[in-house]
C-alpha cells in the first residue's frame, strides 16, 4: 500500500514561487505516473502536471505551461511541483496522486490514480 504525503504549502504574494513536495511511502514508486490536482473552493478538481517516473515525460495543464515544473526523484520516491509566477487564481489544496500501474495518455482522468495524498494549502494574495 502507496501512502502519500504533500508539504511546501503556504502563503506567497502573486507573482512569488514555492515548491511542492510529494513523499510516498510503502509500494512502486518507479514506472508509475505521478500527478498533481488541485481543487479550490467550490469548484471541480483539476488536474494540473503529471510525471512518468520512469521515463521522466511530463505533462500539464494549459493554464500552468511555462509557470510550473513537475519532476521527481525515484531514489528519494519524492516528487516535486515548482510553482512560478504564482496567480491569486492558482490559489487551492493541491494534491498528489500515484497510478498503480503505468499509462501513456489521459493524464488528467482522476480515476486513473490509485493512491491520493491529502494535500497542501496553497494562497496566493497580496
Amino acid at each position: 500500500q502507496v501512502q502519500l504525503e504533500e508539504s511546501g504549502g503556504g502563503l506567497v504574494q502573486p507573482g512569488g514561487s514555492l515548491r511542492l513536495s510529494c513523499a510516498a511511502s510503502g509500494g512502486t514508486f518507479t514506472n508509475r505516473v505521478l500527478a498533481w490536482f488541485r481543487q479550490a473552493p467550490g469548484k471541480e478538481r483539476d488536474f494540473v502536471a503529471a510525471v512518468r517516473t520512469g521515463h521522466g515525460d511530463t505533462y500539464y495543464a494549459d493554464s500552468v505551461k511555462g509557470r510550473f515544473t513537475i519532476s521527481r526523484d525515484n531514489a528519494k520516491k519524492i516528487a516535486y511541483l515548482q510553482m512560478n509566477n504564482l496567480k491569486p487564481e492558482d490559489t487551492a489544496v493541491y494534491v498528489c496522486a500515484l497510478s498503480s500501474g503505468i499509462f501513456y495518455d489521459r493524464f488528467s482522468d482522476s480515476r486513473r490514480y490509485a493512491y491520493w495524498g491529502r494535500g497542501t494549502q496553497v494562497t496566493v494574495s497580496s
